[in-house]
């Protein structure tokens, strides 16, 4: 089929219009799906009303299901979805919103999920974008000093950082609580050969062989770059986007900035690397 497609920036994504992914997707259509994503880094398919075993089925169009770290957000029906919203809250009676601050999914994980996608169910009447940052490009624009300082660093990464800003949620599983990996500050994406800045500021919490003073100061130096918001695409979301994105090569972050009486509900799952 001919696909209705349209750039959503000059950075990143691509919106697809006339998509409906609860029918059969034939081997050809699904090879191309996929070259898209890994071409665009962002894929917004648009009008997918589906359930959660439906979601979960579009979603391996593009891969295996990755089991996300935290059950406390499964949905019952399919405990391998979990959902975002806004109906949370932690115990000193604030609001949870998941997703704050520019981040990469996962990444406490030995091998981080290559890709995470959302469906929206319900979503405000304004605000709680999703802002996308092209860490390819951001990479290459960075200086051959800052390059060169940090091409053989590793960082350590854990469930939450000391350093991290934001407060997570309580997990049950101690084992992904208690993760502590390593990975290189510029990442090599596995299909396209491309160097991405791969940081985490809510999950790093030390940088090969730096003290805590070092460690921050080069994580607020990078991220400085990133806050420039040069290599961006914002999403405005509308109910049935189903949106996926790529974790090697971007950061993502949700945005609280709406009447927090309305609710805002999607559905999630993330997707293993290759």
């Amino acid at each position: 089929m001919d696909l209705k497609l349209n750039k959503l920036s000059k950075i990143l994504g691509l919106e697809i219009l006339n998509l409906d992914l609860k029918k059969v997707i034939d081997e050809k259509l699904k090879i191309k799906l996929n070259d898209l994503f890994v071409e665009n880094k962002v894929l917004v398919i648009r009008k997918q009303f589906m359930n959660a075993n439906e979601f979960q089925k579009a979603a391996e169009i593009f891969g295996k299901v990755f089991r996300q770290h935290n059950s406390k957000f499964s949905l019952k029906e399919n405990p391998l979805v979990h959902y975002i919203s806004n109906q949370d809250k932690f115990s000193d009676g604030k609001i949870y919103i998941p997703g704050e601050g520019f981040h990469t999914d996962h990444s406490n994980d030995k091998k981080p999920p290559k890709a995470t996608i959302l469906l929206s169910k319900e979503i405000p009447s304004y605000g709680g974008d999703t802002q996308f940052i092209n860490m390819n490009l951001l990479y290459e624009n960075l200086s051959n000093e800052l390059k060169n300082k940090i091409k053989n660093l590793k960082a350590k990464h854990v469930y939450q950082s000391k350093f991290s800003k934001r407060k997570l949620m309580n997990i049950k599983n101690k084992d992904h609580k208690n993760n502590e990996v390593f990975h290189p500050l510029v990442k090599i994406h596995p299909e396209t050969g491309l160097k991405s800045l791969y940081i985490n500021p809510i999950r790093i919490e030390q940088i090969s062989n730096f003290s805590d003073e070092q460690t921050l100061g080069l994580i607020n130096e990078l991220m400085d770059h990133v806050n420039l918001l040069k290599f961006e695409y914002r999403h405005r979301w509308e109910v049935g986007d189903f949106v996926i994105w790529d974790n090697r090569t971007l950061m993502h972050k949700a945005n609280g900035d709406y009447d927090m009486s309305e609710k805002r509900f999607l559905y999630r799952l993330m997707l293993q690397d290759i």
